[in-house]
């Protein structure tokens, strides 16, 4: 970049601003007050000719900054995106004229919006630069997938025909994982009548074949270091022997366990051989494979079989686990299929509180089963005792309403999946004694030891984050398959629990988004959810007093302390969410393109008028992957707000530094906003922690306004999904009124 700063600002006319205001005016305010060097006005910026036009100016005017006057940052992304420049929006369609009435009593008002827009798009870009790329940036094709199972074998697959090398670590003896042990799958194919064939044999000559997949057997990672395009892995044999690899990217497809049917002793689980879980009716299957079932303890053929659903699971009780697993049922229609396809006689019954049937043909595949004759029963099982002969099955027809008993001769319990997910890094691992007391602390770790999966180095933990439920933290409804570690996706059912189908549905979607992080390792950018980005955060070290709020906060593992304990950042694990930055209590930390200078100087540059013009500022911090969409959305939907509102995307609400807050109290503003993604167990923010951390800073804002004389009301923290395109301005419109309340800050100039 030029050292000479030469900045252009470039109004649009088109989509209705030139008719709704004065862009002379703003040209004015681009000139004089934002000292823009060329300021151009165009009808419409974004077709061919207004994008040539910027672009001759940065090719031959020497423009190194650009400030775009025109409609949302989320629009015209291609048509606007000059190399080597750094650029700033202004959004004067969205976030002025759409969402204000069309009318002389409004003119004024909204005119006023657009100026301070054009102040803030040219402020902030003086305080930008353009960022380079990393310089951690690695290249390294190669994929480690952590299990042989049915996800991992697909993940393997799907990455060796893109053309990239995989190493599969397995820690059992052959591949195939629990589905080797099944006799047949859930149908995956039209008619969904029948059940089918596995398919892992096929899978795993399929492997076998493949020169670009390396196979280890009786293995596990013993260790784990680095960053996407430069991981690092300890592979350690039973014989003893480790072999160390680099890897772009890690794909964790450690997959699931039955729940221990040994805790379900009501059940008859232990106390009969012919009350088995079912693993245990594969096993049978298997080995009559085709023919008749017979019963373990005593080898008669079972004439008459029960299946118990959600045995152990759906339930609150100690020990149970409180979700569906979700194929259980379809796996119990295709269990009792085994029986009726080999002899239509065989009574088999089906004891469900809810039968569901997820995933594609699921319904088609229940109703096959009807027509073969399967019963379906409606009910809840309490006991299954053995005497005489056989098994009795205690349960409470749900449709009669009454108790009943029934016999068999062979009881499947549909038990659960419980995820192979390693050590739960939110828990500690060890008690620590009290050297002045002498006296153990009290234990709060898990009582079952549980091994590593990954044995990552990282300074916060050895494995992934967990859910509550123990299956890895990933994010659900947008980036499925990601988990808080960059370059490390989750696959299969350690992630949530799934049948065969979708394990291979959602190992393909890692395998993508893994080979997507290691190609942007290559470049040094962003992975998701700002996928691309260049930016990556710096610290002033003279300035750093070394208090590791940035390491703690960072939810995803990126800075580590070095030999001197200053933060140590691992770019190639950054997300850009800018959670360190809004951390730092002295602002050492920034981006090249965006910093507490950025944001700072919008707020400072928006005009505040004086107490007696009655037009209060309402400052509205919006994250930029949810409440900025909608409110853009709102004003396409031509829902209105208050003309005294400012709006500032910020990257998410975690990176919102305090001294935002208290500068804007300190400039006049009446009244502030922030607006970020749900928190909590059900979290939907993008950055995983971002919103939760920002509502911890704000809750310590009370202080501030107590110490400015100022209502708590004055400042508010909402959290906004993408859909809240009513609710959003509406919120914004509260807040109007609240500042009507309680009156013009006392500190306007």
């Amino acid at each position: 970049m030029a050292d000479e700063i030469k900045t252009g600002a470039y109004i649009c006319k088109g989509c209705g601003l030139g008719e709704r205001l004065d862009c002379d005016q703003l040209a004015t305010i681009a000139e004089r007050e934002g000292k823009a060097n060329i300021v151009k006005q165009h009808d419409f910026l974004c077709n061919a000719e207004g994008v040539a036009m910027i672009q001759n100016d940065i090719d031959n005017e020497g423009v190194n900054k650009v400030v775009i006057a025109a409609c949302s940052r989320r629009s015209k992304n291609e048509a606007f995106n000059f190399e080597n420049v750094a650029i700033s929006r202004s959004n004067l369609r969205e976030g002025v004229i759409w969402v204000r009435p069309d009318d002389d009593e409004s003119r004024e008002t909204t005119q006023e919006m657009a100026a301070d827009y054009v102040r803030m798009g040219c402020s902030e870009v003086k305080y930008m630069n353009l960022p380079n790329a990393n310089e951690e940036a690695s290249s390294n094709d190669n994929l480690l997938v952590v299990g042989g199972g049915v996800a991992g074998m697909t993940a393997a697959l799907e990455a060796a025909r893109a053309g990239y090398p995989v190493t599969i670590v397995e820690k059992s003896g052959q591949l195939g994982g629990s589905a080797a042990f099944e006799y047949k799958r859930i149908p995956e194919s039209m008619p969904y009548a029948d059940p089918e064939d596995t398919g892992v044999a096929a899978m795993i000559s399929e492997i076998e074949a493949n020169d670009k997949i390396t196979v280890h057997l009786n293995a596990t990672t013993t260790k784990t270091s680095g960053a996407p395009g430069r991981f690092s892995a300890d592979i350690s044999t039973e014989s003893g022997s480790t072999t160390t690899a680099n890897f772009g990217a890690i794909i964790m497809a450690s997959g699931a366990r039955n729940y221990d049917a040994s805790q379900l002793p009501e059940l008859g689980y232990g106390k009969s051989p012919d009350v088995v879980d079912q693993a245990g009716l594969e096993k049978l299957a298997m080995e009559a494979n085709g023919g008749p079932i017979k019963r373990p303890s005593d080898g008669k053929e079972v004439e008459k079989v029960v299946f118990v659903q959600c045995a152990g699971q759906r339930s609150e009780k100690q020990g149970h686990l409180p979700y569906c697993s979700g194929h259980c049922c379809l796996t119990s229609v295709k269990q009792a299929m085994y029986f009726k396809d080999q002899n239509p006689q065989v009574d088999t019954n089906i004891i469900y509180s809810d039968m569901r049937t997820p995933g594609a043909g699921g319904e088609d595949f229940y109703r096959s089963g009807q027509q073969k004759g399967i019963t379906f029963t409606k009910g809840t099982v309490n006991e299954v005792s053995a005497g005489g002969n056989g098994l009795t099955v205690n349960f409470k027809d749900l449709i009669l309403d009454e108790d009943v008993s029934d016999s068999a001769d062979l009881v499947v319990l549909a038990t659960g999946q419980v995820p192979n997910s390693g050590v739960d890094i939110d828990l500690p691992i060890t008690a620590e004694e009290d050297e002045d007391e002498g006296e153990a602390a009290e234990i709060t770790a898990p009582e079952v030891k549980v091994e590593s999966i990954l044995n990552l180095t990282y300074r916060q933990g050895p494995d992934l984050p967990h859910l509550k439920y123990g299956f890895n933290d990933s994010h659900f409804i947008c980036f499925p398959y990601e988990t808080r570690r960059t370059g490390i996706y989750s696959a299969g059912p350690v992630r949530r629990p799934m049948d065969m189908a979708q394990a291979k549905e959602d190992a393909t979607g890692a395998a993508l988004k893994a080979i997507q992080a290691l190609e942007n390792a290559k470049l040094g950018r962003a992975a998701h959810p700002r996928s691309g980005d260049l930016s990556y955060p710096s610290f002033r070290k003279e300035g750093c007093t070394q208090c590791k709020r940035c390491t703690v906060e960072c939810p995803f593992g990126a800075i580590d302390e070095d030999e001197e304990r200053y933060p140590q950042f691992n770019e190639a694990r950054c997300r850009r969410c800018g959670t360190c930055m809004g951390a730092c209590p002295v602002r050492v930390i920034s981006f090249e393109n965006y910093s507490v200078e950025t944001v700072g100087q919008q707020l400072k540059n928006i005009d505040i008028p004086d107490e007696f013009e009655e037009k209060p500022r309402i400052l509205v911090l919006a994250c930029e992957n949810d409440a900025y969409p909608a409110l853009d959305m709102a004003a396409q939907n031509g829902n209105h707000y208050s003309p005294f509102a400012r709006v500032v995307p910020v990257r998410c609400l975690g990176s919102i530094n305090t001294i935002w807050i208290t500068d804007a109290l300190n400039s006049g503003y009446d009244g502030i906003i922030l607006m970020g993604c749900q928190k909590g167990e059900n979290y939907q923010c993008h950055f995983v922690k971002g919103s939760e951390i920002a509502h911890v800073r704000m809750s310590k804002i009370d202080d501030t306004l107590q110490s400015l004389s100022l209502e708590e009301e004055r400042v508010a923290t909402y959290e906004i999904a993408i859909t809240d395109i009513e609710r959003a301005p509406k919120l914004i419109n509260d807040m109007a009124e609240t500042v009507e309340k309680v009156g013009m800050s006392p500190f306007k100039f």
